[in-house]
């Protein structure tokens, strides 16, 4: 047993140092180019109840996303829990937008637009986010 947890522990901590080189521009294979992706997790619960349906965010989609990022961008289905302002577990439906961030320094301003204006017009707390370093080939 006790190999085990060292094992876990030796685990954790080899994972732990890997983060320190987040912000480093990964080597990537021939072909390939380092750029940044990212995940946006949209809850599609309004309060206590579903509210964002497909077609209003099809329309998000179109008027806030796709301007923003017109290089392409991929949509999924999720399902999601969390734990809201009140320390109360909520379950929620989502969408999941990945895409490949543009070259340049406007990639988190747009991100954080569409975020903010996501979380306005369907009464959000948040919008999850997660970005990280990528090899890229088109």
């Amino acid at each position: 047993m006790k190999r085990v947890v060292l094992i876990a522990a030796a685990t954790g901590v080899l994972a732990l140092g890997g983060c320190a080189t987040l912000d480093a521009a990964p080597a990537c294979p021939m072909g390939q180019e380092p750029m940044r992706t990212a995940q946006l997790f949209f809850g599609q619960n309004i309060g206590d109840k579903p509210g964002v349906s497909d077609a209003d965010f099809r329309k998000f989609l179109d008027e806030e996303l796709t301007p923003r990022f017109p290089g392409g961008l991929t949509v999924l289905d999720g399902g999601g829990q969390w734990k809201g302002a009140e320390n109360k577990l909520i379950r929620e439906a989502s969408k999941i937008v990945v895409l490949v961030l543009p070259n340049g320094r406007e990639g988190p301003q747009k991100l954080n637009d569409a975020r903010k204006a996501y979380a306005k017009r369907f009464n959000q707390e948040s919008v999850l986010l997660v970005t990280q370093a990528a090899c890229v080939a088109f």
